[in-house]
């Protein structure tokens, strides 16, 4: 195994989180086109970019296991729905001024992972996580009382990428692979679509001439990049630091939300995002001291 660089690691790690918090400014250029008609395209050219990707970054075996142990496939494609629901609300919330809602649903996704290990895995929590986990619930339970309904793009969100990310930890797949196969499985769905609506901008020969259909095709690797720095960035750093350092693309994401594109910040959304990171701070602080511990250990 390689010498960790905390230097390397610490700048593939803020360049993974900057792309992701970033994206907002890449889907606003394509915001003509529908939400789902860029699922689709991101799905195909991630699933052409991530075939090139693996001819160049090794992965010896991968398809081997595939091959060997087919219920991975079933879960790649139970976790390839997932990550597409996901990709499909945050990119309807940015280009329908929820960046506000998808923000917060990328600050309450740790939280979830930690109820989610408790309700499914049989994690126990420790004292100042159930804290974390009551002041998010007080975040949610704000909005609700304030908006008279679920902030469901928030809540989407975290869980799909919750339940994404507890599913791939049942198929253990390295993840440039992983994403590869879920993609590849995604191809028939993606296909369909485009054969269904033929009326679909993307079908139309004229739009391939616009620069719009480079930005598509962008898809691919704007969507492979990040996941690539942020594998070689995990082999660097320890995954405690990755975890603070993944609230930088919610952050981005928040004062993109307010600053650049005018979403009102209103004192009762204000108050639900307080929770919300005060629940963060405690579960930061709780990660903190378990590892302190270990290494004391």
């Amino acid at each position: 195994m390689a010498t960790a660089n905390p230097r390397r690691g610490y700048i593939l790690g803020l360049t993974a989180y900057i792309i992701w918090g970033l994206f907002p400014l890449y889907f606003k250029v394509i915001e003509q086109v529908p939400a789902l008609e860029i699922i689709v395209h991101r799905a195909l050219w991630s699933a052409l970019f991530g075939a090139l990707l693996l001819l160049v970054w090794k992965h010896p075996g991968w398809l081997r296991e595939l091959r060997d142990n087919p219920w991975r496939l079933a879960v790649l494609a139970a976790s390839g729905l997932l990550i597409a629901s996901n990709w499909l609300v945050y990119v309807w919330a940015v280009n329908n001024e929820r960046m506000l809602e998808a923000s917060l649903g990328y600050y309450i996704n740790p939280l979830v992972n930690v109820l989610l290990g408790m309700l499914i895995l049989g994690e126990r929590l420790r004292r100042l996580q159930w804290l974390a986990v009551g002041l998010a619930a007080l975040g949610v339970a704000q909005q609700v009382w304030q908006l008279g309904s679920l902030p469901w793009v928030s809540l989407v969100l975290a869980l799909t990428f919750g339940f994404y990310g507890l599913i791939r930890k049942q198929a253990p797949v390295a993840a440039l692979p992983g994403l590869v196969v879920e993609t590849w499985l995604l191809l028939p769905l993606a296909m369909g679509w485009l054969l269904l609506h033929p009326v679909a901008l993307s079908t139309q020969a004229e739009f391939w001439s616009t620069p719009q259909a480079l930005w598509l095709i962008a898809a691919g690797p704007i969507t492979l990049v990040p996941l690539v720095c942020f594998n070689a960035a995990a082999r660097h750093l320890p995954y405690t630091t990755l975890g603070f350092l993944q609230y930088l693309a919610p952050t981005l994401v928040l004062l993109q939300a307010i600053f650049l594109f005018g979403e009102h910040f209103s004192p009762s959304t204000l108050l639900a995002f307080t929770f919300i990171w005060a629940g963060l701070g405690l579960y930061s602080l709780d990660a903190w001291l378990s590892l302190r511990k270990r290494q004391s250990a």
